[in-house]
This record gives structure tokens, C-alpha cells and sequence, in this order.
């Protein structure tokens, strides 16, 4: 069986072209959805790979239309294939049921390792250089020595709460454990 699936970002955007062209290649039943595609919730794209099964087809007018990225795609398109599902992409004329279809995506999935690693080195670097130049990341210090000195010595004080502690120097009770371990 073939199924559609077609969508659009907001609500003033129009289906019809999408479902016209779902309708001409033979989709039997379509899933229509109009949410952006940055958002992870997008119950009709979930209806559909839920009501899709072994030997159906999915076909959408194009790539950008079902994954929210490359990655998001990949994933996708492979949990089809693990449950021999085939997707048909009309814009790109893609069709992961043949060798050449498969070899494509294959690319992408290439492609988006290639970038995470790319990103990867890149954010690696970046706080190497940060380092070299005496920057440290993370958050600045609330409490500066004198006050971390001081509320040592309230946390040994076994009167005070330690609710009551953290309220005085307005930090999380994380912080405190964290300011009473150094």
C-alpha cells in the first residue's frame, strides 16, 4: 500500500499541492499535517509510522517535509528499512527500494557523520583555544572565598538548616554541597 504524507508549517500554508501529487502517484491513504516541521511533536507523522506496515510505501513531496534534520531523516527512513518499509521522495525522485535510492541515503548518512565530527573537532578546538588563553568555562562563581569561608563554617553548625543556609547566600542546595566539598 501506498501512503502519504504531506505538511506544511502554518496554518496559512496550503496542502493542496502536496496531496495532488500524493494522490496522482496512487496513495491510497494520506496523513495530512500543518506544524512546523522544528517541532518534535508532530502526531500525524507518528499515526503514519504507526499505521504504516512491512511491505508499504511512504511517499512525500519532499525530504524536508518529514525529518526535522538529516539526522532526524536518517533515522527515520532506517527504522523504515528495519521494518521493510520503502519511502519515495517526489521532489528529489528518490525511492529507497532501489540500489540507487539506497546509495543515496546511504551518502547522507555519511554526510551527517562527516558533520557531527566536523562539529565535534570544531567545539574541541574552540575550548583548547579558550584554555590556552586562561579561560575556564562553566558558570561564575557565586561566592567569592571570603563567603564560601563563611558558609563553611554555618555548615558545621548543626542548628542552622541547610535550607536555611542556602536561602542566606541565595544558591541552590547543589551549590552548597558543591561550595562545602572544596
Amino acid at each position: 500500500m501506498r501512503i502519504g504524507y504531506a505538511r506544511v508549517s502554518t496554518h496559512e500554508q496550503n496542502l493542496d499541492l502536496q496531496i495532488d501529487a500524493l494522490e496522482k502517484v496512487g496513495c491510497e491513504k494520506n496523513f495530512q499535517e500543518k506544524v512546523s516541521g522544528t517541532k518534535a511533536e508532530r502526531p500525524k507523522l507518528n499515526e503514519m509510522l504507526e499505521y504504516a506496515r512491512s511491505g508499504d510505501t511512504i511517499v512525500i513531496w519532499k525530504l524536508d517535509r518529514l525529518g526535522r534534520s538529516l539526522k532526524h531523516l536518517i533515522e527515520i527512513v532506517s527504522d523504515l528499512q528495519a521494518k521493510n518499509i520503502e519511502l519515495i521522495s517526489l521532489h528529489e525522485n528518490i525511492d529507497t527500494s532501489t540500489a540507487s535510492g539506497k546509495l543515496i541515503f546511504s551518502i547522507f548518512g555519511a554526510l551527517a557523520e562527516f558533520e557531527r565530527d566536523i562539529i565535534i573537532e570544531r567545539t574541541l578546538a574552540g575550548l583548547a583555544a579558550a584554555r590556552a588563553r586562561g579561560r575556564v568555562g562553566g558558570r561564575k562563581k557565586v561566592l567569592d572565598s571570603k563567603k564560601t569561608e563563611m558558609l563553611k563554617k554555618l555548615s558545621q553548625d548543626r542548628t542552622i538548616s541547610v535550607s536555611d543556609i542556602c536561602k542566606q547566600f541565595k544558591i541552590s542546595r547543589a551549590s552548597y554541597y558543591n561550595y562545602i566539598k572544596k
